[in-house]
C-alpha cells in the first residue's frame, strides 16, 4: 500500500513538472503549426486570444487537476497544493484583456472589457506563483531526519531553493517591468519580456516538481547490511 502510494505521488509530481515545463513550448509550436503564426505573443496569457486558447485553458486545468489530486505528506502540503489548484482555475477562467495590436492570422480576439476579470486573472497568477515558490522553498526542502540528511537530499534542496528564488525573481522583474521599465524603455516590448519571464517561472516550477518526482538526483540505493 505504501509503495503504491509512493508511485502515485511520484507520478503526480512528474505529470505536474512535465506539463509546466512544456507549456510555453506547446503554445508557441501549436500557434505555428495550427494557426500559421510564428509571432510569439506578449505573454503566456495572451495565447488565450489565439487559436491556442483551448490548449492554454486545458493545460492550466490539467495542472490544477494534478495539484488537486496531490495530497503531500502533511496538512501544509495539502492546503498549499489545494490553494495553487484553485488559483490555477482562476487564471484559466478569468482571462487577461488583450491590449496589443491584432495581427491576423495570429490573433482570434474575443473582447474582454471587464477590468474586474483582468484584475482577478493577474492577482490569481501572482498568488499562484507565490504559492509554488513557497512549496519549493519550504515544503520540498523538508526532511524527517535533518541530522541524517544525505548528500543527494542536500543537492536537491539547493535546486528547490534555486527554483523558488527564480520564481520570486521573475515576479519581481515582472512587477518592475509593468511599473516602470515598459514606460521608460518602450523598445523592450519587442523582445516579449513578459512571455520569457513567465516561461522562466514555469520552467523553474516544472524542474522543481520533476526533481521531487525523482526524475533526477534521486537517492542512491542503500547497500545491504552486512
Amino acid at each position: 500500500m505504501n509503495n503504491d502510494l509512493l508511485v502515485s505521488y511520484l507520478s503526480l509530481r512528474k505529470s505536474i513538472g512535465f506539463i509546466a515545463l512544456g507549456m510555453p513550448v506547446f503554445l508557441v509550436i501549436g500557434s505555428i503549426w495550427i494557426g500559421d503564426c510564428s509571432q510569439i505573443q506578449s505573454s503566456i496569457s495572451d495565447y488565450y486570444h489565439t487559436v491556442m486558447r483551448d490548449g492554454l485553458v486545458g493545460t492550466i486545468c490539467a495542472i490544477s487537476f494534478f495539484l488537486f489530486a496531490y495530497r503531500g505528506y502533511d496538512v501544509k502540503d495539502f492546503w498549499a497544493t489545494r490553494a495553487a489548484a484553485v488559483l490555477a482555475l482562476f487564471v484559466a477562467f478569468f482571462p487577461t484583456i488583450y491590449t496589443d495590436e491584432i495581427y491576423p492570422p495570429c490573433n482570434v480576439v474575443r473582447p474582454i472589457e471587464n477590468p474586474l476579470v483582468n484584475a482577478i486573472h493577474f492577482s490569481s497568477a501572482l498568488l499562484f506563483f507565490l504559492v509554488l515558490a513557497y512549496i519549493s522553498l519550504f515544503l520540498f526542502t523538508k526532511t524527517d531526519h535533518p541530522q541524517a540528511m544525505g548528500q543527494r537530499k542536500k543537492h536537491r534542496n539547493r535546486v528547490y531553493k534555486t527554483c523558488g528564488w527564480v520564481m520570486l525573481a521573475c515576479l519581481a522583474l515582472l512587477a518592475l517591468y509593468f511599473a516602470w521599465l515598459r514606460h521608460r524603455f518602450p523598445g523592450l516590448a519587442a523582445y516579449d519580456p513578459v512571455f520569457w519571464l513567465e516561461s522562466l517561472a514555469l520552467w523553474a516550477f516544472g524542474i522543481s516538481w520533476l526533481i521531487k518526482g525523482e526524475i533526477f538526483m534521486k537517492d542512491l540505493p542503500q547497500p545491504p547490511a552486512p
